[in-house]
């Protein structure tokens, strides 16, 4: 690489316009991780190779309202997403008794896990530039471990449908 564009990349990072974290596709691995859940539970990706799909959803901040919408729209559809066989974890930069008090007050019937060091965060690639806490993205792994489908453009409020109707194509 030239001189350069070695310094052009350097400052592209400095200011968080880089790409963070892989550049992850469809088809592709998803990234190992492990992280405590707002029970304080260890919950790691490899718990559910070769038994379920997994919905790995990143959001910005617990208690926020976009974030509690979309984490009660999960909520609503948690029946119809395991019918349809998949289990549903969040992921936001905020620690485990934040999640705790933010699990609770909204009654989620799911893991969300607690990424302050945002190790998950950098491996999906999701991380806002500025802040460091992570976007509104949605994974949907499959039971290979494989990467099947991306979601960008999170609907909050009917992210559950958005979800079901990936998990649902044939």
């Amino acid at each position: 690489m030239s001189t350069h564009r070695t310094i052009f990349a350097a400052i592209l990072a400095t200011v968080g316009l880089a790409a963070t974290g892989a550049e992850l596709k469809p088809g592709m691995p998803a990234p190992a991780f492990t992280a405590k859940d707002q029970e304080g539970r260890t919950v790691s990706l490899a718990d559910f190779k070769g038994k379920s799909t997994v919905v790995l959803y990143f959001y910005p901040k617990d208690d926020t309202p976009g974030c509690t919408k979309e984490a009660c729209s999960l909520r609503d559809s948690f029946g119809a997403i395991r019918e349809a066989g998949a289990v549903i974890l969040g992921v936001s930069a905020d620690d485990v008794a934040s999640h705790a008090a933010f699990s609770q007050k909204f009654h989620l019937p799911f893991p969300i896990l607690a990424d302050p060091d945002r190790t998950i965060i950098e491996a999906y690639g999701v991380r806002m530039a500025v802040l460091g806490i992570a976007k509104r993205v949605t994974f949907i792994i499959g039971k290979d471990g494989l990467i099947q489908d991306i979601v960008e453009d999170v609907k909050a409020a009917q992210h559950d449908q958005q979800v079901l109707a990936l998990l649902r194509k044939p």
